[in-house]
């Protein structure tokens, strides 16, 4: 199935107030995007949110699918001697992603092996502390949406969606408030649809797109991921 169209890219700023306004509208766009293949309403859907601005995002979509929110921890690669320049990414069950042509030959195999070991720990630790509110749901056999609250290079989104196809869901879905135009193919190339709210152009970053883009603590996501999930029990 061909990923749905997104949203042509505009010179201007695509402002949201929020990540829970962005939620709400991204949430708005995947419900029409179900109504126009009615035959995928008998499916199960399954939100899975990267923590930990994702969550904020991906709860408006959840509610509105009335679906559990579970969460796919991704964690950036850095280069040895630049821990600021990602060449890679790795969910905290061990699939990783290297940028092409990342490794530089001068650099000794054990640096990135540490960096590739150090980064799935991170994601690891963050898996742990928000294990507790997760929803007992499997993917196979589901519509897996990915939800973040922006993309700027795509690395962790797509080693997130080579994580959740190793566990056999239906189709997945990758949707986001915000993304960079030239990077569309890549998105689409690992998924069955892109819902995109905007690609501007230039895009510089994902904060630049939101009004008030604080730092989501921990206590923040684990509230979020629980209120949905008892929510779908109530």
């Amino acid at each position: 199935m061909s990923p749905a169209p997104p949203s042509q890219g505009s010179s201007s700023m695509v402002c949201f107030a929020n990540r829970h306004e962005a939620g709400e509208k991204l949430a708005q766009v995947v419900l029409a995007e179900r109504s126009q293949h009615p035959v995928e309403e008998m499916a199960r859907f399954v939100v899975y949110a990267l923590p930990r601005g994702g969550l904020l995002v991906a709860a408006p979509v959840a509610r509105s699918l009335e679906c559990p929110l579970d969460v796919i921890v991704a964690k950036k690669i850095t280069r040895p001697e630049n821990t600021e320049l990602a060449i890679g990414a790795v969910t905290a069950d061990g699939h990783a992603l290297w940028l092409p042509r990342s490794r530089s030959p001068h650099q000794p195999a054990h640096l990135y092996e540490m960096a590739l070991h150090q980064a799935r720990e991170r994601a690891r630790e963050q898996l742990e502390q928000l294990a507790p509110c997760r929803p007992q749901v499997t993917p196979q056999g589901t519509i897996a949406l990915i939800v973040d609250d922006g993309i700027a290079t795509g690395m962790t989104m797509a080693v997130a969606a080579q994580a959740l196809r190793a566990q056999q869901p239906a189709q997945i879905w990758i949707c986001v408030p915000i993304a960079p135009p030239e990077i569309m193919p890549f998105l689409e190339s690992w998924c069955d649809r892109v819902i995109v709210l905007a690609t501007p152009s230039p895009f510089n970053s994902v904060s630049r797109f939101y009004k008030q883009f604080p730092q989501v603590e921990i206590e923040e996501a684990r509230a979020c991921l629980q209120d949905v999930n008892e929510g779908m029990r109530g």
